[in-house]
């Protein structure tokens, strides 16, 4: 293999450049990073990083890879016809092409000021508005504004959350556990079943006509894969970018991971686009296997998907994927530890919750894995 090209500077770059060359890649290798900064971790930057100055810096040694890591310079298209990235510096050719933009932050209507925490700049815009006495409009009860008002009312502020849904987390996990999880936010302004109609100068306006002053309105409804870049490209995007269990792409010698992936599964027999930690980690390893080969079967990925957040002094782990039609069981280990199960019909475990009890979630994961592969 010749040159690979990774677009994209978050984790799932940096841990693909690894896997590359230690699965002996020996050619080229150049990553387009759109930030102006080195890649680096993303999970703190809504926990600690909001209360206090951190290095979240991968150690990923670039130089030590022999990668031409190019900072602030994005990848502007991709050429449909030839195997070239454009980008405003010219053209850039490929012999293998891996995409792992990642996504980007929903932002509201409205001329007001908002805030996301997507970025490293983003955090510390954020965390020098977290003052003793601001008062902190939440735009959904999601993981991230979870764990932005964690940090928030830890710093001193008040806080209100708006969301539209029956409790907080219920389009997620559904309205039972939700409720439970709504007794976390005792300290919070929480107002559902409304949403932000848009924001204003001076605060919101909410769905039912209501209109709440802030000092500070943070957005946490949700992301989009960033692929606007591979418009008229011949990469398939539905929303992310279509892969199947290979991380292959609908175009030869194109690959994409992380985030912005709309990977096919099938454990599950469905598509899974799955926006956390644990999958931009463990995807890279997949997809140099495939970009190198061995002349055997192609590697394949489709793990368990896993993800944990830190919100109201709680640890959250989620392992699995339940669908519609599984049915929650909700189990009290004693205040304030607790679980949810989701069951098949037939009753196959398909996914689990556990509230800081991290060897629950150890043994779930093996127990979706059996049931899921015996399925």
């Amino acid at each position: 293999m010749g040159h690979i090209v990774v677009v994209g500077g978050g984790l799932a770059a940096a841990r693909v450049c690894e896997q590359l060359r230690a699965k002996g890649h020996e050619g080229e290798l150049t990553v387009l990073c759109a930030e102006s900064c080195p890649p680096y971790d993303r999970p703190p930057l809504t926990k600690g990083a909001l209360n206090e100055e951190r290095d979240t810096t991968l150690r990923t040694d670039f130089s030590l890879l022999r990668t031409d890591l190019r900072l602030g310079v994005p990848a502007t298209s991709l050429a449909p016809d030839r195997d070239v990235v454009h980008t405003d510096g010219g053209e850039i050719p490929f012999d293998a092409l891996i995409i792992a933009t990642g996504a980007s932050p929903i932002r509201l209507p409205g001329p007001g000021p908002q805030f996301t925490v997507r970025t490293a700049g983003d955090a510390a815009r954020l965390r020098s508005r977290l003052v003793p006495g601001a008062h902190v409009v939440l735009a959904g009860a999601s993981w991230i504004s979870a764990e932005v008002a964690t940090s928030a009312l830890k710093a001193g502020c008040r806080v209100t959350c708006v969301e539209p849904g029956p409790a907080p987390l219920a389009l997620a996990l559904g309205e039972e556990v939700g409720s439970r999880i709504a007794e976390w936010w005792s300290e919070v302004d929480l107002r559902l079943g409304t949403g932000v109609r848009e924001v204003t100068g001076n605060g919101v306006a909410l769905s039912n006509g209501t209109q709440v002053a802030a000092d500070v309105v943070v957005t946490g409804v949700g992301v989009r894969p960033e692929t606007g870049w591979l418009a008229g490209s011949g990469v398939e995007t539905d929303p992310g970018v279509v892969v199947d269990e290979h991380l292959r792409t609908s175009r030869e010698r194109v690959y994409a991971i992380g985030d912005v992936a709309a990977r096919w599964s099938p454990r599950w027999n469905t598509r899974l686009r799955v926006e956390h930690w644990d999958d931009a980690r463990s995807a890279p390893e997949t997809v140099a296997g495939v970009i190198l080969g061995s002349g055997g079967p192609l590697p394949v990925h489709d793990p368990v998907p896993y993800f944990w957040s830190d919100q109201f002094g709680r640890k959250i782990q989620y392992v699995g994927h339940h669908g519609p039609a599984d049915t929650v069981e909700i189990r009290d280990a004693g205040a304030p530890k607790w679980s949810a199960a989701w069951h098949t019909p037939d009753g196959r475990l398909t996914a689990h919750l556990s509230i800081t009890q991290p060897k629950l979630m150890i043994q779930a994961r093996q127990q979706i894995e059996t049931a899921i592969t015996a399925g």
